[in-house]
């Protein structure tokens, strides 16, 4: 989209660099090594599972609200400094008002790791504050593939579909919320307000 794209090529380029640099001796170390990272990148995942599992069961609010904030400072790891930056420098470019640079930024970030909800995230806030209905939707869907859980996509998706007066379907959404994340408040309260509406619609 624009000229920062030239950015992606340059760290591949020094990725492969820096992988050449290992000589014939470490030829056994890949199984080892891929061995260790499986185990490494298995315990942040076997933690967001607990995590959602925990909130699941936890009613009382104020907790329930800790495990979540919890939940997205884990899925906020995307685990690369690179990707770091790229949402750093997007953030930076919104604050400016830059929509264009932001957006750019965005697509970067997910080109290097489709499977990280947080660009896909907040891509979809960007397009859902200029008005981009549809290309919102299409990354909330995107983080949904992803992440069936994700909170803040099921948040986005219910209010996505009322903002289009798709009350059906929104409350649908939200009652998937809060399959996963009973104890919200504001979602009992979203669920609750569209159901008297649809009722009275129906009269």
């Amino acid at each position: 989209m624009l000229a920062m794209r030239f950015f992606i090529p340059a760290i591949f380029c020094l990725l492969a660099a820096s992988s050449l640099t290992t000589g014939t001796a470490l030829a056994d170390e890949p199984t080892k090594s891929a061995s260790a990272g499986a185990a490494a990148s298995s315990a942040p995942q076997d933690r967001i599972d607990d995590l959602y599992r925990s909130l699941k069961k936890e009613r009382d609010p104020d907790k329930a609200a800790a495990i979540a904030e919890e939940i997205r400072n884990q899925l906020e790891d995307s685990g690369s400094a690179t990707i770091a930056l790229l949402m750093q420098w997007a953030d930076k470019a919104i604050q400016d008002k830059k929509t264009p640079a932001a957006l750019d930024f965005l697509d970067q970030a997910i080109a290097l790791k489709p499977s990280y909800t947080g660009s896909w995230n907040k891509r979809a806030t960007l397009n859902f504050t200029l008005g981009n209905y549809r290309r919102s939707m299409a990354d909330v869907r995107q983080i949904l593939t992803i992440d069936p859980r994700n909170l803040d996509a099921l948040a986005g998706m219910a209010a996505l579909l009322q903002a289009t007066d798709e009350d059906r379907m929104a409350l649908e959404a939200w009652q998937r919320y809060l399959d996963v994340f009973p104890a919200d408040r504001t979602a009992q309260e979203q669920v609750g307000t569209l159901s008297e509406k649809l009722a009275g619609s129906r009269t």
